[in-house]
């Protein structure tokens, strides 16, 4: 019976061990302290629950609003090597815009660099978001958010088809004039909504008002990426003849949250354009 408690003891202590590692500590073959070079990417390792491990961010990294106070390395083009070398980061998440100069050097020195390309489509989103839960070790929760996204764009869509469809110019650019094609999300973002996107078949995404005037879209939506949103309104508003500016149908939206969207911030967005168009 002695022998019996003493090895009874000698399990409960295993087991004891067993659980503080595996719950009280950090699983280490995952990064514990992560440069995001990405705004979305940022947004997204909040939306993980892994803020804790972010050490360093760009300087358009202002989402959700407690990124603001994270050490800032750099744009998401070009960042100070030394500076990430300092905050002993053992992972960077970048985007294909990251000099690949600089990502070829920090890769030399021994840091992981994990470059995700610009996303096509909702579906290539919710890949790479997955992809990103799998690298931090929050593949379950990266599914779960998923799975919600998905089942709201479906829900949406099932709301909005017996709609009218409605012809939608989405301009990103001024000077030259520049749209997105079919090889993008926003792409998305009109056709669930119930629109037709006139510039579906653009090749390079140059545009010209000419174009847009024979399209004659019933919705333009301005992005204030690089451009000042409210002068480019003005500038269509001189065609009288466009149904959109006839119906007083030009708006301009955020491009934070239209050109580099999350999952879920892609839901919410999807319903604002819902709005606007319909």
């Amino acid at each position: 019976m002695l022998k019996m408690k003493k090895a009874l003891a000698v399990l409960c202590v295993i087991f004891s061990n067993i659980f503080a590692v595996t719950f009280c500590f950090p699983d280490v073959s995952y990064p514990q302290r992560i440069i995001s070079l990405g705004p979305a990417i940022t947004e997204e390792l909040y939306l993980l629950g892994v803020e804790d491990r972010i050490v360093g961010t760009t300087v358009y990294c202002n989402k959700p609003s407690p990124a603001q106070n994270k050490e800032k390395v750099g744009t998401v083009i070009k960042f100070n090597l030394e500076k990430i070398v300092h905050l002993q980061a053992d992972c960077v998440l970048a985007t294909s815009l990251a000099d690949p100069q600089d990502v070829g050097k920090l890769r030399d020195l021994g840091i992981k660099v994990v470059c995700f390309p610009p996303a096509q489509d909702f579906s290539q989103i919710c890949e790479q978001f997955l992809e990103l839960g799998r690298v931090v070790g929050e593949e379950r929760e990266a599914k779960r958010i998923i799975h919600q996204a998905k089942t709201r764009v479906g829900q949406i869509r099932k709301e909005i088809e017996d709609l009218p469809g409605q012809k939608v110019f989405v301009q990103t650019g001024a000077r030259p004039i520049f749209t997105i094609n079919q090889d993008s999300f926003i792409n998305d973002f009109i056709e669930f909504a119930g629109g037709i996107n006139v510039a579906s078949a653009s090749g390079s995404g140059f545009y010209s008002r000419e174009k847009v005037l024979q399209d004659n879209p019933d919705v333009i939506i301005i992005t204030t990426m690089g451009i000042v949103g409210e002068e480019e309104r003005e500038i269509w508003e001189r065609f009288s003849a466009l149904k959109a500016v006839q119906d007083n149908r030009i708006y301009i939206v955020d491009s934070d949250s239209f050109c580099s969207p999350t999952p879920v911030s892609f839901v919410q967005t999807l319903e604002e354009m819902v709005e606007l168009l319909h």
